[in-house]
């Protein structure tokens, strides 16, 4: 049974048609990759997904219950985590607090009022930072960061909720190649227990890390498989290389 399951998903804006009956199908512990090129409706199914738009058709369900209809925020009750390429840290708060404040979003309200949770969460806060390499930054604003290292920090904000599904829509988008290459090896880990949706342009990244590609062309799926199967493929070979 997929952990994801979206099927015949279409979105039309206006005149426009983003999304022309995409599927896109993510098992457990699977690191999915969306590709294709400008245009294509990557992030479009991304959003379709994460429910921050609603398809014109089409069905997306999520540990085999229909979310089609679900907001945001149901989504992420139900397990799903959702990074845009765009930061959203609090630049003024420290790193400590950023990831404290992401711990506490899932506490119950009673501890928060009566302050029960700072204490309690510590370790998982430090657990977390030094996942990403952030410890010896803990105490430092979150403005002070490197544009990747504040990359870092959302994703690890992001699974605070420990999602079984994390969606991240270009998060090398600006990063060094060092940092992309920590990147990489940064997300490995979260494999044993969430599965991952990602958007990227950075070919080579999005191979490496990668189990399974899905390539979308004007708003169809023009292949889908396994990495070595897409880099197979006369169709992505042609359509795709030649045009990204």
């Amino acid at each position: 049974m997929p952990l994801l399951e979206a099927s015949g998903v279409s979105k039309v804006f206006g005149k426009l048609t983003a999304l022309d009956g995409a599927a896109l199908t993510v098992g457990e512990n699977e690191f999915h990759g969306l590709i294709g090129p400008n245009g294509s409706g990557k992030s479009t199914l991304m959003k379709c997904v994460a429910g921050a738009e609603v398809p014109t058709t089409g069905k997306v369900s999520f540990i085999n219950t229909d979310i089609t209809a679900f907001t945001p925020t149901e989504r992420a009750r139900a397990g799903m985590s959702l990074k845009f390429q765009i930061t959203s840290v609090l630049p003024t708060l420290t790193l400590y607090d950023n990831i404290l404040l992401a711990l506490q979003a899932q506490c119950s309200l009673i501890d928060l009022v009566f302050s029960r949770t700072r204490r309690a969460l510590h370790e998982q806060v430090m657990t977390m930072l030094t996942q990403f390499r952030l410890a010896d930054r803990a105490h430092d604003a979150a403005a002070t960061l490197s544009h990747g290292q504040q990359q870092w920090l959302e994703i690890a904000m992001a699974l605070a909720g420990k999602p079984r599904l994390l969606l991240l829509d270009e998060p090398t988008g600006g990063m060094s190649l060092e940092e992309r290459r920590v990147t990489g090896e940064l997300l490995q880990p979260i494999k044993q227990h969430c599965s991952l949706v990602i958007v990227e342009h950075d070919l080579d990244f999005i191979r490496d890390i990668c189990d399974r590609l899905t390539v979308l062309d004007q708003g169809k799926v023009l292949a889908s498989g396994t990495v070595a199967e897409i880099q197979s493929n006369k169709s992505v070979q042609e359509i795709y290389l030649r045009r990204a």
